[in-house]
């Protein structure tokens, strides 16, 4: 048991946001968790995905969300004082631009293998929207071509993907935008939301904070209430519920899914935050989500989150992963800055020490990504330690004051 969890005993009622204890334990992972992914820049460009210590899988593709995650990662820990050298940062945007970037056709494809061989030409909603995320983190670490992204990925995402009738983002296309599908989804759009927040936060273009409105509105304002507040994921053309839809086991798995809702109920609070705390139910929704997937997933014997859940709340796949921990982190977080109430505190801390005792790797720095049923490190779903994105936010979230402008806030604490 670290210091961190040496606080306070379970449900008792401590500040640990405010704790100087827990505020140097959180910084304390963030800056290990970046020291282990150092190790991920490839000499001739792009990044490695690495195994459990560390060292290269040199046969795993570089798929977009991984370079682009890196970039926002660190361009984050550049703001917090916990990043010495822009070297992912740079590398990252230069790979983005020279190698992901479709020079024949626009768009960003999904994945590479190696330098210059695609492995996945798709254009993904999902993958973009995490460029536009990369610029927007980028520009406010003053990265020189961080606009240029933010203005080619924005064009394409106006292009191909926004939908101004239903307010909302398609999903895919083939390399040469035919159509690949009809699939529409909530996963994509959830994260649109987080990169148009981030890219209004970085350019003050209202546009993405209207778009990232439209967003939740449809997601948060009518789905989520007809759904007993949770989150149905997979949708028609005509963006009708499909009930019966099982795609991909990761990024597309049947049912529900607990983790997007703590995701969704923090990006609420964000928007209105930003959005000048306007009167309305925004808060309580955002409460609502979060406390419901709290309730649903969480497992009362050997802690961690059920991956999915049926439409009725029951469990669907019980596997553990690591990123529904760190996205109920930053949830209760943000809950815990607003409006603080008894159960806030206690889910606050019991997080922390299921993370600390399970997903943590203090040795080396990182999260495990996934648990098997003994509480033994399993690897079915994900090979070694994917990224660093979900574990190095949930670090970083609770130690800004406030519930938006992460990157303004990380950059006072560097001061």
């Amino acid at each position: 048991m670290t210091d961190c969890v040496a606080l306070a005993s379970p449900g008792q009622e401590t500040d640990w946001l405010s704790d100087p204890v827990h505020r140097a334990y959180l910084r304390q992972d963030a800056a290990r968790q970046f020291s282990f992914f150092d190790a991920s820049c490839r000499p001739a460009g792009g990044f490695w995905t690495l195994d459990h210590e560390g060292q290269p899988l040199r046969d795993e593709p570089q798929e977009l969300h991984t370079t682009t995650r890196l970039v926002h990662s660190y361009a984050l820990g550049k703001q917090a004082g916990l990043v010495s050298s822009d070297a992912i940062i740079d590398q990252g945007m230069a790979y983005l631009w020279s190698h992901h970037r479709d020079a024949a056709h626009g768009g960003y494809v999904w994945a590479l293998h190696g330098k210059d061989d695609i492995a996945d030409a798709r254009k993904l909603a999902y993958g973009h929207v995490f460029v536009l995320l990369a610029g927007a983190s980028a520009l406010e670490a003053g990265h020189p071509d961080a606009q240029r992204l933010i203005d080619d990925v924005r064009a394409i995402i106006d292009r191909h993907f926004w939908e101004e009738d239903a307010g909302l983002l398609c999903d895919e296309f083939n390399r040469d935008w035919t159509p690949f599908s009809s699939y529409r989804g909530m996963n994509a759009n959830m994260h649109g939301v987080e990169a148009l927040l981030a890219a209004f936060e970085a350019t003050g273009d209202e546009q993405f904070l209207t778009r990232a409105g439209r967003i939740l509105d449809f997601f948060v304002g009518k789905m989520a209430p007809a759904h007993d507040w949770r989150l149905p994921e997979h949708y028609t053309a005509d963006w009708k519920v499909d009930p019966g839809y099982a795609g991909n086991p990761m990024f597309r798995p049947a049912g529900t899914t607990p983790g997007h809702s703590f995701e969704l109920g923090r990006l609420l609070l964000q928007y209105w935050d930003l959005a000048g705390r306007p009167d309305g139910d925004m808060t309580l929704s955002a409460r609502r989500l979060i406390e419901r997937a709290l309730s649903d997933s969480w497992d009362e014997v050997r802690g961690g989150f059920a991956y999915t859940l049926t439409f009725d709340g029951s469990v669907d796949n019980p596997n553990r992963y690591w990123w529904p921990v760190t996205e109920a982190i930053g949830a209760v977080a943000t809950l815990l800055k607003l409006d603080p109430q008894p159960v806030d505190y206690a889910w606050y801390a019991r997080l922390w020490r299921f993370a600390d005792a399970h997903l943590i790797d203090h040795a080396r720095g990182g999260w495990y990504p996934e648990l098997a049923a003994d509480d033994s490190l399993a690897m079915t779903q994900f090979k070694g330690k994917p990224d660093i994105y979900h574990s190095v936010q949930a670090a970083l979230f609770p130690l800004v004051p406030g519930v938006s402008r992460m990157s303004s806030g990380l950059a006072t604490l560097a001061d």
